[in-house]
């Protein structure tokens, strides 16, 4: 089998995989959740509406604050969201995932055994290394 090959089936197995699975369903539910796009698109209007208003040559500072207060708001309702916090939940644990899955690969590229190499990058910080190999 050649390499397009197995890394297809990689694929393959990252999508059975529990946590593409728990992202997969969570970003379509946040797809489904009408409060949570409404909040979107209301964030996104707040933000073209605050960056027009700095790109005036005299600006309203008050309704620059005025703005920068709504988007907070409405940051914070979209983050609190069930929704949001399930599928930023789900994203981070993909991502670990992902995230180890290129170390092997790197690792691998740099001549360390596939099978018995770190699945975790060096991050530099030796507070919470189980130490260098």
């Amino acid at each position: 089998m050649d390499v397009i090959a197995q890394v297809r089936e990689l694929g393959k197995a990252i999508q059975k995989d529990e946590r593409f699975v728990r992202y997969a369903k969570a970003r379509l539910a946040n797809d489904g959740d009408a409060d949570l796009q409404a909040a979107i698109g209301e964030f996104n209007i707040t933000r073209m509406e605050l960056d027009r208003l700095l790109n005036e040559d005299e600006k309203d500072q008050l309704k620059v604050d005025e703005l920068n207060k709504k988007l907070r708001d409405v940051y914070g309702k979209i983050m609190a969201s069930p929704a949001m916090v399930e599928y930023n939940t789900a994203k981070a644990e993909l991502d670990q995932l992902v995230n180890e899955i290129n170390t092997v690969i790197s690792k691998s590229l740099d001549g360390e055994d596939p099978e018995t190499c770190e699945t975790t990058a060096c991050t530099g910080s030796c507070s919470t290394c189980g130490g260098c190999h």
